[in-house]
């Protein structure tokens, strides 16, 4: 697992670009993941290096933004305040704040998204809602799946956040644990079973009867939360 000091941003012509630190890296690595950028960078890499970085590879990163726009479905957010957002079952109003940018916070109820004026404003605050969601799920994921391994009797190689298609997690062959982002919007009961079934996965790797029975067995009632994702889960995206 990476080790990384706390993130920072850029802002950089048109998009934000999130600012990794670590001390495990020799060079700058940039990265646009569903449509947000990113920059894993040495621990001491000065702040006009990484500007300078952004402004060359900007016609890249800019070309990687379209095509994720392109490629995604119809939404129909706005991104403006009063929007409303699930987070663990329960919506959420957005606010939005003019200024430089800030990552989105929780305060008093309300999502607060701090960005710049301009025609980019809804693009930025999509991405930084996702970062969000993004935060929320390493940290409350990894707690579940803490929690939940003991009494499935297994350990998990890492954890990890992405974003899946068409699956809320998966089980890599060698122990891994990959969670979608957007199980964050479903309530919580439903975050509950897809951490343990993908844990179950570690002891088998079917959806046979017995791979089933351990789901019930630490979830008695997990066939209404597969319900709710079955029947809600086209929902949760933005």
């Amino acid at each position: 697992m990476m080790v990384a000091i706390k993130p920072e941003y850029r802002e950089a012509n048109g998009f934000i670009a999130e600012v990794i630190r670590t001390e495990r890296r020799k060079t700058a690595d940039i990265r646009v993941e569903d449509g947000a950028v990113s920059v894993v960078v040495p621990g001491d890499l000065p702040v006009e290096r990484i500007d300078s970085l952004l402004k060359e590879k900007r016609k890249w990163i800019k070309e990687k933004i379209a095509l994720h726009r392109q490629a995604q479905p119809t939404s129909e957010k706005q991104f403006v305040s009063g929007e409303a957002f699930p987070y663990l079952g329960r919506n959420y109003r957005l606010k939005v704040e003019k200024g430089p940018f800030q990552p989105v916070r929780l305060i008093n109820g309300r999502l607060v998204a701090t960005v710049p004026e301009g025609k980019e404003q809804p693009h930025m605050i999509r991405n930084a809602l996702v970062r969000w969601y993004k935060r929320q799920a390493e940290v409350k994921i990894v707690e579940k799946v803490e929690r939940y391994s003991a009494a499935v009797g297994v350990e998990p190689a890492g954890v990890g956040i992405k974003s899946f298609k068409s699956r809320w997690g998966s089980c890599t062959a060698k122990g891994r644990l990959e969670f979608n982002w957007r199980i964050m919007m479903a309530p919580n009961r439903c975050v509950d079973y897809v951490v343990v079934h993908e844990l179950c996965h570690l002891k088998r790797h079917d959806h046979s009867a017995e791979f089933w029975e351990e789901v019930g067995r630490i979830l008695p009632s997990y066939e209404k939360s597969k319900e709710w994702l079955r029947d809600n889960g086209i929902h949760l995206l933005f």
